[in-house]
């Protein structure tokens, strides 16, 4: 290990670049809602629960934006295909 080191041309910032289109924020959660994303991840074989916490947020949004007729009747359709499909 050297005694001094020379950060004259170092940068300030993140190593690694932000992908378009996100944004680092600091988020608190509850312990057991973190560690259940976590473990589902874990569960999966791996992959980012970052990206499962993203996910699940974006779901909640559609289906609030979803108006409650198209809603039923999505599940109608949904049930009447498993019906037949059975039936068959």
């Amino acid at each position: 290990m050297k005694a001094e080191y020379d950060f004259s041309k170092g940068k300030r910032g993140a190593i690694d670049p932000l992908p378009s289109g996100k944004t680092r924020i600091t988020i608190r959660l509850d312990n057991d809602i973190l560690d259940w994303f976590r473990t589902q991840v874990n569960t999966a074989g791996g992959g980012n629960y970052q990206t499962l916490i993203n996910d699940a947020l974006r779901s909640y949004i559609q289906q609030e934006a979803e108006p409650l007729e198209e809603t039923l009747r999505r599940v109608v359709r949904e049930e009447l295909n498993t019906t037949f499909a059975l039936l068959k």
